[in-house]
């Protein structure tokens, strides 16, 4: 039994080297034809890497002829099914700029963007790419209407804005969570501006009316009556504008204890 597993381990290996020099004899081959017969080949087997590195071989070279078209658009596909996704977006975008007229260009505009939602890091990490991606979703958008990916379009775009929101909101968390209150209710107001669609905008707005109360209770006796003030402003306008909120109950308690310190302020002014 042992033997016989040897044996076809033999076997195995001998193919695979066998294999692997066939691959070395198309590389070094200076059959223009035949490398890119046998680019197409591994292409059509998904062995994406074999492709990729005869089509590059082949692109100075097949420049300015029938197959150069055919060749990049396959090209950049490698890239993108290698999850090479930086270079896949540069290599669709290029696609677009030498082929603009190109049955596959409207596709080539879509991947670029796709590659670069796919290149974007998850929203804790720096979101510049996925910033990019949004906006290069968007303009796709805009100049493809009529498209029949502009489904999937938004739907790539209504994930880049919840990375982008996400993001946003934990920054303003951050702020609150190391007691820079004012800052936090700034930070809590601008994810709302921004994002005035999102599930959670009560959270945030209650979030605000926290901050606001805790910014005040911190601030000097001078300060306080005016900032207490803007807390319950800022409830009442939580109240008004989520009345079904989840956070009301705990932001009536605030509420309750801004209103009770502007009354003894006010009483210890008499």
């Amino acid at each position: 039994m042992r033997l016989r597993f040897s044996h076809l381990l033999i076997i195995c290996l001998c193919t695979l080297l066998a294999s692997c020099d066939g691959y070395q004899k198309v590389l070094k081959s200076s059959d223009v034809n035949y490398k890119l017969t046998k680019a197409n080949e591994y292409y059509n087997k998904k062995q994406w890497q074999r492709a990729n590195e005869l089509y590059e071989s082949l692109l100075p070279i097949m420049k300015n002829t029938k197959n150069y078209e055919p060749l990049y658009y396959r090209y950049a596909y490698t890239n993108y099914y290698m999850k090479d996704y930086l270079s896949a977006s540069y290599h669709f975008k290029n696609f677009v700029d030498f082929f603009p007229n190109s049955k596959d260009a409207d596709e080539c505009e879509f991947m670029h963007a796709v590659s670069l939602y796919k290149y974007s890091p998850k929203y804790s990490l720096d979101q510049t790419n996925t910033i990019k991606a949004y906006e290069a979703m968007q303009s796709y958008v805009n100049m493809h209407p009529g498209s029949k990916r502009i489904a999937e379009a938004n739907s790539y775009m209504e994930e880049c804005r919840k990375k982008l929101e996400m993001k946003e909101s934990d920054a303003a968390q951050l702020y609150y969570n190391i007691a820079q209150y004012k800052a936090a209710s700034i930070a809590f107001k601008s994810v709302m501006h921004n994002y005035p669609e999102s599930l959670s905008s009560d959270y945030y707005q209650y979030m605000i009316v926290r901050s606001l109360y805790k910014f005040a209770k911190a601030s000097v006796k001078g300060k306080q009556e005016e900032r207490y003030v803007n807390t319950i402003s800022a409830y009442h306008e939580l109240v008004d504008t989520y009345p079904k909120s989840k956070y009301l109950h705990d932001a009536e308690k605030i509420y309750t204890l801004a209103d009770n310190s502007v009354k003894q302020i006010r009483n210890e002014h008499k």
